[in-house]
């Protein structure tokens, strides 16, 4: 027997571990209710536990101002008045939400104008077929400031480019789909997420400290670190593992794709051209305001980091979108009158539908919670547990770690999950002198590693799909078992990654130090 066929019946006697793993997985998220109503389930509790604790008289002091937090009962006649009363304002004042709007309508321009998926095009064809890998795989990381966009237009473009080079297409799905899920929250390039956490950690982190601010750019340098890791790591598992795996031809009978689709019309080109530039102006007009120490855009003392600059980060984000959306699109012909460009981010909007009507949800939820100050005593023993167990913070901060990268197998929604843990996690890490920075960098490494391999993911479904152009009778268990190393590997090396980023004392970005 040949080291081959060994291969073939160690990966055919897999198989049927992994199927069976994915289908419990499956059956439990199913039985999950949707996002939305998970969160007023969630209230309902809190509301009797609320009720539970303020009977039992349970209050804590506060670290931050010495003061005494008795827990407060939801279903007491204040508890629903306050419920009544600020409903709209809960909503209206949730930190992401004008942030995330914003950042949305300029990535929309972009999006919608054809820039965004040119871009990923360019980025995986013009490469050696020695760098193919590393190409699909920085794309992929870098891919997400087009949200759920990044799976429809690069993981059918990452077979493409394999098969360009004259590699597996199978593999290149494969390669493609898992940089973009177990890589999603380590993009090198702001994105509507970055806006998304970094409310959400705000509010968290005024439970214990009311003048908090998380900005969206708190993780940048460590973003930026990640995805080149993580490209790196997707890299060499691809040319050792699964690159060695005998089963990677596609079907004799499969629909291959033209590959010339991977190429950029002239007209394009000089669209990217012509983008590239009018970025590069809006950069350096940018930097010269910035520049001088007077400058308006500065903060207090000439101060970058506390700055209004950073402080509207989000609009300048999208502002950069919009203006090489609005080139392309013009140059392209995606954008031939003024009009078109409110239409686009309107288009963008539509697709954040969803997305808003959880943020309702959410921030009656987020509400209750710091009304209630369940979330003040949850926070308060949990550190005083934490201290008096003595566990060394790196123990806590792996603890915390496999909690969440098992919660996200089943709650893929990474807001949803973040809006879950935040509230304990970031005042609890607080107390023991952990920036909620730093606790926001650990949730997105469990947030993005399992991903890969859930089927309560939509994008799972819809990377089997890819899949299955190449290979009919491809699986559930046949996508999880190429993902499956890919993943694991990335956590971890994006788990010693944040290790060493804490033991070296770097900060997580402009103004944020990881400790």
């Amino acid at each position: 027997m040949t080291a081959k066929d060994t291969d073939t019946i160690d990966a055919g006697q897999r198989l049927p571990r992994i199927v069976r793993a994915m289908g419990v997985i499956e059956r439990a998220g199913n039985a999950l209710p949707h996002p939305f109503w998970l969160f007023w389930v969630l209230a309902a509790i809190l509301a009797v536990a609320s009720a539970v604790l303020a009977g039992l008289d349970v209050s804590v002091v506060s670290p931050d101002n010495g003061r005494t937090v008795a827990v407060q009962n939801l279903l007491s006649g204040d508890g629903l008045a306050m419920a009544t009363s600020t409903m709209i304002d809960n909503f209206a004042a949730f930190p992401p939400m004008a942030t995330i709007v914003v950042v949305i309508m300029g990535v929309a321009v972009a999006e919608r104008s054809g820039f965004l998926a040119a871009l990923m095009r360019v980025s995986v064809s013009r490469v050696p077929a020695s760098w193919v890998v590393f190409a699909v795989a920085f794309a992929g990381t870098a891919s997400h400031v087009a949200s759920a966009a990044a799976y429809i237009i690069l993981v059918p473009l990452g077979g493409l480019a394999f098969r360009a080079v004259g590699r597996s297409p199978i593999l290149g799905v494969v390669v493609a789909y898992t940089s973009i899920a177990s890589g999603y929250d380590a993009s090198p390039i702001p994105t509507p997420n970055d806006a998304i956490f970094a409310g959400i950690t705000t509010a968290a982190a005024r439970i214990v400290s009311p003048d908090a601010y998380v900005s969206p750019v708190s993780n940048w340098f460590f973003n930026i670190a990640s995805s080149l890791v993580l490209a790196i790591v997707i890299t060499l598992v691809t040319r050792f593992l699964l690159s060695k795996r005998p089963d990677l031809d596609p079907d004799p009978d499969a629909e291959l794709e033209d590959i010339a689709t991977l190429q950029l019309s002239a007209r394009e080109r000089s669209a990217m051209r012509l983008a590239g530039a009018a970025l590069l102006v809006a950069v350096i007009a940018l930097t010269a305001l910035v520049l001088p120490e007077s400058s308006p855009l500065r903060g207090e003392g000439g101060s970058i980091v506390e700055s209004p600059l950073l402080d509207g980060i989000a609009a300048v984000v999208a502002f950069l979108f919009g203006i090489v959306g609005i080139v392309y699109g013009t140059r392209t012909g995606t954008i031939t009158k003024p009009a078109d460009v409110p239409a686009l981010m309107v288009e963008g909007l539509k697709q954040m539908a969803p997305v808003l009507v959880l943020f309702f949800a959410i921030a009656q939820f987020l509400a209750y919670f710091d009304w209630t100050h369940v979330g003040d005593v949850l926070s308060v023993k949990a550190a005083e547990l934490l201290e008096t167990s003595g566990l060394p913070i790196v123990v806590v901060f792996l603890l915390v770690l496999a909690l969440l990268t098992v919660v996200n197998i089943l709650v893929t929604s990474g807001s949803a999950m973040w809006s879950i843990a935040a509230p304990v996690l970031v005042p609890m890490l607080l107390l023991v002198d952990v920036p909620a920075e730093t606790t926001q960098a650990l949730f997105r490494i469990a947030d993005s590693g399992s991903t890969a391999i859930t089927p309560m993911s939509p994008y799972f479904v819809m990377a089997l799909g890819f899949l299955q152009r190449y290979r009919k009778n491809a699986g559930i268990g046949t996508l999880a078992s190429y993902t499956l190393p890919l993943a694991v590997t990335m956590t971890c090396a994006w788990t010693l990654l944040f290790l060493l980023w804490w033991a070296l004392g770097i900060p997580l970005g402009p103004g944020a130090p990881v400790r």
